[in-house]
């Protein structure tokens, strides 16, 4: 029954990612048709601030709620209710430290002025962000995949049709207006997901009133899972948000101008990564489905499964990433001018897309790990891999080699941390 249940919703999710991964595609391709590269670049530019942001916001909330709903000890009810209020706390306080820090992020250490509003905007996103991955959470540990695939459904069709009726009116104005506006489009598609989410909420109209009064344990139990798990996602945002500040401190440092700086990371990020990380709405959606599976076998001290589940995972990951990363590969200039309209990036792509078939299994890795409850070995290893990183970042950009600097670091954080993902595994299922 549990295989079943575990095939059926590994299938759900595979079929969703498909679906919303296309859709992802598209709305890029819009977005990139409307806006241009220097729209593009300036998005790619304040989205590391905005992946930070949103990685504090839901303080690894969604993993914690669904291994506790997963092991079926809890009142579900008081579990939601119990962290609601406290993650619109937090979205509060951080929405305070946006407004106080954007001027001096836009202007002093991106150097790009046109940022200020789109970071602002970012403020607004976060509460809604927070509340959504609550409530996937909440059907991850239910093994209920169905909810999560139909609301990332209505909230990509949601982006995508706001974007097309919103951007060209903004963009009358100014770049500034345009990019703003991409940003606050994702406040009112995160809105439709939860809506959507709202209706697949089992017995909504016997809440008792005690139900919804929080419960210091529930935070408590949550938190002991989420902010080890927090800290590890949270080392790779932070890692992202310095990215475009060293990145563009040590290359105007040789002689780069700002302008190749922000248009070339804009390529890489908006271009060319897009097109690599394709497969991962499959490797995500084993990661997904591995959890709750997985913790009931880690519970239960089934190291057999455990090792199955570990063998299956990585040989499908590796059957659908290597032919994706290969075809990539040998004609990268076909993909990018059919799909983006741009023959920029071909030879970035080339060069990074070999270690993205690495990348590809680090996801399902980590997802063991967590199920484990080895999320603090996770925030290690990401630790080890982001210090290495920007470390590599500085002293690559310094030898003139423009962004290939940037993408040779980027390389050795997947294979350091894959490794190390890999090792702790290894030795805790004794291997």
């Amino acid at each position: 029954m549990k295989k079943e249940t575990f095939i059926k919703s590994t299938v759900i999710l595979i079929i969703g990612g498909a679906i919303t991964k296309a859709l992802g595609m598209f709305i890029k391709i819009i977005m990139n048709r409307i806006v241009g590269v220097e729209g593009i670049s300036l998005y790619m530019l304040i989205f590391p601030t905005f992946s930070l942001f949103m990685t504090i916001s839901q303080l690894g909330f969604p993993i914690a709620i669904s291994k506790l709903v997963a092991e079926e000890t809890h009142n579900n009810k008081r579990l939601i209710f119990s962290i609601i209020p406290f993650s619109l706390i937090l979205n509060l306080f951080l929405m305070v430290v946006i407004i106080m820090i954007a001027p001096v992020l836009a202007n002093d250490l991106l150097k790009e002025p046109k940022t200020l509003y789109p970071i602002l905007a970012i403020a607004l996103v976060l509460p809604f962000d927070s509340l959504s991955s609550i409530l996937r959470g909440f059907f991850f540990g239910k093994q209920k995949m169905m909810p999560h695939t139909i609301s990332l459904i209505t909230e990509q069709i949601t982006r995508l049709t706001l974007i097309v009726l919103i951007t060209p009116t903004l963009l009358e104005k100014s770049i500034t207006y345009a990019v703003t506006g991409l940003v606050l489009v994702n406040m009112l598609s995160e809105l439709s997901a939860i809506v959507m989410l709202s209706f697949f909420i089992p017995n909504k109209r016997n809440i008792r009133k005690k139900e919804i009064i929080p419960d210091f344990a529930n935070i408590k139990n949550v938190l002991s899972i989420a902010l080890p798990t927090t800290g590890s996602r949270l080392i790779g945002s932070i890692c992202y948000f310095f990215e475009p500040i060293i990145l563009t401190f040590s290359l105007t440092l040789v002689g780069y101008t700002s302008n190749y700086i922000v248009t070339e990371y804009g390529i890489i990020e908006g271009y060319v990564i897009p097109l690599l990380t394709l497969p991962n709405f499959f490797t995500n959606a084993l990661s997904n489905a591995l959890i709750p599976v997985v913790s009931r076998y880690h519970v239960t001290g089934n190291k057999r499964e455990i090792k199955r589940k570990l063998r299956q995972v990585i040989i499908i990951s590796l059957l659908i990433g290597i032919p994706i990363t290969l075809v990539l590969m040998l004609n990268p200039v076909f993909f990018l001018n059919n799909i983006y309209k741009t023959v920029h990036g071909g030879s970035y792509l080339r060069f990074i897309a070999p270690f993205f078939i690495i990348l590809y299994i680090q996801s399902p890795l980590s997802s063991i790990l967590q199920a484990m409850n080895k999320s603090k070995n996770i925030m290690y290893d990401n630790l080890v891999g982001t210090i290495t990183k920007i470390i590599l970042i500085f002293i690559f950009s310094t030898l003139k080699i423009g962004l290939y600097g940037f993408l040779s670091a980027m390389i050795a954080n997947i294979l350091i941390v894959t490794f190390l993902h890999f090792k702790t595994i290894k030795k805790e299922l004794c291997m």
